[in-house]
């Protein structure tokens, strides 16, 4: 997409942010934070950017607004998406955390595709203030459509400063020697898969065995879609290195409130240990494996 058509889409608001506009649909960041374990406290590392559809002012599901879109407009629109983030990041969210975007390997199966979108990508970086190596992109290795545009495409990645994270392992085909020969800095478990594993203790004990052998290759692990606080409990005993879920943070539309996690404000420390139930509620009876029902 040309610097001129990226433009075209973009709407800039007098509160420093920006949407966008798709057809139909208007289009709107959300951030959602990513938090890391540090001796017993969870503190903010890093924030995803997550697209937020609307049409006729009504939110509409990010599936549904990207099933609308021929296959030809796909790489524009996955462009128009990552401006949004880079610049609403570059206004509205903390210096320090990373900020993970993604990337569809399966649409730059040509190196001048790839080319022009990095280099606006860097202009996008360069205009929002944000450094490169605070980037770090999201790639599925299912989606390629070879193993070759795969590893040339985050070969690419990588020489324009940018870290790599493998999204959603452990769900469809992934391959784990795959990833070994990628190297990525980082790799996002998938939510349903790590929930099935904690929920036995054979597979919590698989678990503990891939994060382990990720963290001892130096690939950062972070466990995704946590919901309850078994589940965040559980995560830090395997030995995760982040976390993010609803039970720690829902995402926020641009502006969003996280400017607190910032220096300029102290950022509060989260216990990385589930809360007590309500007093209306029961207590959960403690399990050591998720929800396993005792017949």
């Amino acid at each position: 997409m040309s610097r001129s058509i990226g433009l075209a889409h973009i709407i800039r608001h007098d509160d420093g942010t920006t949407s966008g506009v798709w057809g139909i649909y208007t289009l709107q960041s959300a951030f959602q934070p990513i938090f890391a374990f540090n001796e017993g406290k969870l503190s903010v590392a890093a924030f995803e950017g997550l697209i937020r559809p609307f049409r006729d002012g009504e939110p509409v599901s990010p599936m549904t607004f990207f099933s609308t879109c021929p296959v030809s407009d796909r790489l524009h629109v996955e462009a128009l998406t990552r401006t949004l983030h880079l610049l609403n990041a570059g206004a509205c969210l903390p210096r320090e955390p990373s900020i993970f975007i993604n990337f569809d390997p399966s649409v730059f199966t040509e190196r001048t595709v790839a080319e022009n979108a990095l280099r606006e990508t860097r202009l996008v970086l360069h205009e929002a203030g944000i450094d490169p190596r605070r980037v770090v992109c999201e790639v599925t290795e299912q989606r390629s459509t070879s193993r070759e545009t795969l590893f040339n495409f985050v070969a690419a990645l990588r020489g324009n400063g940018f870290r790599i994270a493998v999204d959603d392992y452990g769900s469809d085909d992934s391959d784990i020697g795959r990833i070994k020969e990628l190297q990525p800095d980082i790799v996002k478990f998938d939510a349903n898969w790590i929930t099935q594993l904690m929920e036995s203790g054979a597979g919590f004990a698989l678990l503990r065995t891939m994060v382990a052998s990720f963290e001892d290759q130096g690939i950062r692990t972070v466990f995704e879609g946590l919901e309850e606080g078994w589940q965040l409990e559980l995560a830090e005993k395997s030995g995760a290195s982040m976390v993010q879920g609803y039970v720690l943070a829902r995402p926020e539309l641009a502006p969003t409130s996280f400017h607190v996690f910032g220096k300029d404000k102290p950022e509060p420390a989260v216990e990385s240990k589930p809360a007590a139930a309500p007093a209306h509620q029961p207590a959960r009876p403690a399990k050591a494996f998720g929800r396993r029902v005792t017949p």
